[in-house]
């Protein structure tokens, strides 16, 4: 599992091999990556799922900050980038000399995570902190915000059904 501290200076680390080659990098993180470092509601994840470019720059380049910190050398990836349906609204999260990271809003962020509403990670969890993070008062406010984003994209049984049950006995009047 990787911690806040431990991201952060890998991502000091790939700084320091883009700067090497003489590359500017940039990473869009997403998932428990986000959790950690932006939102602090997790103390760790076990990887860092991430859009980035240069694609190939910074793979070759998170390989060998992978070996040099004994870790997988997948702890960075970009398996995630399906759910990036938008370009969404985007904080920094670290600005280093060749290396930009950043993280979409909170928003876009509960949208991402009400879609994919994987029943085998941290996804409720996620979920749940969100909607209490941005105030939401009913299931509604959260579909808005899915449509928002994802305006083409049928909203899964499955997450309509996590919504609904986190707001269960709630105030349904917003």
């Amino acid at each position: 599992m990787l911690t806040r501290t431990q991201i952060k200076k890998l991502f000091s680390d790939l700084n320091e091999e883009l700067a090497h080659q003489d590359i500017k990098g940039e990473i869009g993180i997403c998932g428990g990556a986000v959790m950690c470092l932006v939102f602090k509601s997790r103390v760790s994840t076990k990887d860092v799922d991430a859009i980035f470019v240069p694609t190939q720059a910074i793979r070759k380049a998170s390989e060998k900050v992978a070996k040099k910190n004994h870790l997988e050398k997948n702890w960075l990836n970009d398996a995630a980038k399906a759910y990036f349906h938008a370009d969404p609204p985007k904080e920094t999260v670290l600005d280093h000399s060749h290396l930009r990271v950043w993280a979409p809003k909170a928003e876009y962020m509960l949208a991402m995570k009400c879609i994919a509403a994987r029943y085998d990670t941290h996804d409720q969890d996620d979920v749940e902190y969100l909607i209490k993070y941005l105030e939401l008062k009913a299931p509604k406010s959260v579909f808005k915000i899915i449509e928002k984003y994802y305006p083409h994209f049928h909203i899964p049984p499955k997450s309509q059904f996590l919504i609904e049950e986190l707001f269960e006995g709630k105030n349904e009047n917003h």
